[in-house]
């Protein structure tokens, strides 16, 4: 159960809403902790959901666990849908409390509304997007994109372009860190016939793709100047590069026929991600 969690993206989610709190309070908004907390709670408790229901509905052919029998397989598919149904009570009663609190604004309802959306269209048939070569992206702008906009409205009441400016990026890098990881199980979506992004493009394009996604989130730091930034506030995104440059390399070796290392391809494609939102979120709370 604790696996099927996935509980390191758990962390990250709790990491990029603590991002959204930062920059609102870069921008001088008054921090309030219940309402950091409440928050919290809510957008880790929507990733637990997202998590448990693809495992829960995922196809009958392919195996949760090793060695499991089919009534271990039902008993821990109508487990997992338990679980995530009560967190996803959870986070409705966090947002009526979120409401009785402080009253939630338009944008703040939209962006918690787009969070149980995606989490729906992710996991759930028939849509499923999972299924469909669609699931890294939408995990991707769920993880990037939604749960750093509700930290930051959730504070500040209003939409800025700083935060537009740190998501975009931060969300090119993690569709580029979920595309590895479908490097690392192509064999067995193979196997499977899991319509992953990669299944569905082809190494011959998922490759340049992840090259240029990487590229554009740094090129779109660089240009922070053109949005009214100065380029010293977003230079700790610069101490991924080394990363970034280095996993780009493994991919291309890789692609060209070599014998591939996938646990320092995935470990660095995790530090690109995960160090750039720290290092940014450090950067917003000390200034």
């Amino acid at each position: 159960m604790l696996k099927l969690s996935r509980p390191l993206l758990l962390l990250l989610a709790a990491l990029t809403y603590l991002l959204g709190a930062s920059i609102s309070a870069y921008l001088g908004k008054s921090f309030q902790n219940l309402t950091f907390l409440l928050g919290l709670g809510g957008v880790v408790l929507a990733q637990l959901s997202m998590n448990l229901l693809a495992e829960a509905f995922r196809p009958h052919n392919e195996p949760m666990i090793e060695g499991e029998t089919p009534a271990q397989k039902e008993a821990l598919r109508s487990n997992l849908l338990y679980i995530s149904y009560a967190a996803l009570t959870a986070c409705a009663m966090i947002a009526f409390l979120l409401y009785i609190n402080q009253g939630l604004n338009l944008p703040t309802f939209i962006f918690l509304l787009l969070s149980l959306v995606l989490v729906v269209l992710y996991a759930v048939p028939p849509l499923r997007l999972l299924d469909r070569g669609f699931g890294e992206l939408a995990l991707a702008a769920h993880m990037a994109y939604v749960i750093p906009s509700i930290g930051f409205l959730l504070q500040a009441k209003e939409n800025h372009r700083l935060l537009i400016m740190i998501a975009i990026p931060l969300t090119a890098l993690t569709l580029a860190y979920f595309l590895i990881l479908s490097f690392t199980s192509f064999p067995s979506d193979q196997k499977y016939q899991r319509a992953t992004l990669l299944r569905r493009l082809g190494w011959e394009s998922a490759v340049p793709l992840h090259h240029s996604l990487i590229i554009f989130a740094y090129v779109i730091f660089i240009c922070s100047p053109i949005f009214g930034y100065s380029f010293l506030l977003i230079w700790p995104a610069f101490l991924t590069l080394p990363f970034a440059i280095l996993q780009m390399l493994l991919l291309r070796h890789i692609s060209l026929g070599g014998k591939p290392n996938w646990t320092l391809l995935t470990t660095t494609a995790l530090a690109v991600f995960g160090l750039t939102a720290y290092f940014l979120t450090l950067t917003f709370w000390l200034r």
